[in-house]
């Protein structure tokens, strides 16, 4: 099985260095631009890239999050066409590619084939959004041994035993979240992180990663003190709706997002 994914946190342990893990829409605004922006991300110190498949209906995200799937589908986006930009983007880097998405583009290509196709291209795990753990567990085909990291999401809000259930069946790293709501609503991280990680990590070792709200280098350092990993999505999307027309959109990005990466990696003085 593929371990770029534990190998990027193994290597960052040693090191006492918590987890960049960036998150864009795949084919936003175009194609060639969402290929370049994520090899800038890799090149700017990114750990590890979340690359949302864009869908017509995302119901969890926000509004920054929704128009950037609305562009990559007018930009002619597909669940093959995301697969090959990853594979073009292994030819050049390996910086672990997790795919962000929703069940059903993946139950139209069919769960099993994505899974070898996935694999084939480089992905190493997947973060199935609207896919509770106890409705797979109801399908048999969710239960076959995958070579892609089955990435648990886990909320402030859930119960300790929900916590508990979750946190077994965790692999790859958790994507804990600082607050409820949708993605890219405007609010801070919030106070109790820390307890939220701590009350994952009773159950798992596996590493707790924290998104939502992350928008600057100081909120990136204080989630970094209190957890394995950053993660920051609307914030970077943003930086793309707004400068989705400047031919040197992937440097930009790559400039917006390093003060975050260097904040997380305590670079900053």
């Amino acid at each position: 099985m593929n371990c770029r994914i534990d190998n990027t946190f193994e290597n960052l342990k040693q090191n006492n260095t918590p987890a960049f893990i960036a998150y864009v829409s795949a084919g936003d605004p175009s194609i060639e631009l969402s290929l370049n922006i994520i090899r800038s991300l890799a090149d700017a110190g990114a750990d590890i890239i979340e690359l949302g498949i864009p869908f017509s209906d995302p119901l969890a995200d926000g509004a920054v999050n929704q128009l950037a799937a609305d562009r990559a589908l007018k930009a002619g986006c597909t669940l093959p066409k995301v697969l090959e930009m990853v594979k073009t983007f292994r030819t050049t880097h390996q910086t672990p590619i997790v795919l962000f998405t929703y069940l059903n583009p993946i139950f139209a290509f069919g769960y099993e084939k994505f899974t070898i196709a996935a694999h084939e291209a480089g992905v190493d795990g997947i973060l199935l959004l609207d896919l509770p753990p106890d409705e797979a567990n109801c399908h048999s085909e969710f239960q076959q041994e995958s070579p892609l990291k089955q990435i648990t999401l886990i909320a402030p809000t859930s119960p300790q035993e929900r916590i508990e259930s979750l946190a077994n069946q965790s692999q790859g790293f958790i994507y804990a979240l600082s607050r409820t709501g949708v993605t890219g609503a405007q609010a801070a991280p919030s106070e109790s992180i820390g307890q939220t990680v701590a009350a994952i990590k009773k159950h798992t070792s596996v590493p707790v990663c924290v998104g939502f709200g992350i928008n600057t280098p100081d909120q990136a350092a204080m989630v970094a003190n209190l957890s394995d990993g950053v993660i920051v999505g609307s914030a970077i999307v943003n930086q793309i709706a707004e400068n989705k027309d400047d031919p040197n959109l992937p440097q930009i990005i790559s400039k917006f997002t390093k003060p975050l990466i260097d904040a997380t990696h305590n670079k900053t003085t």
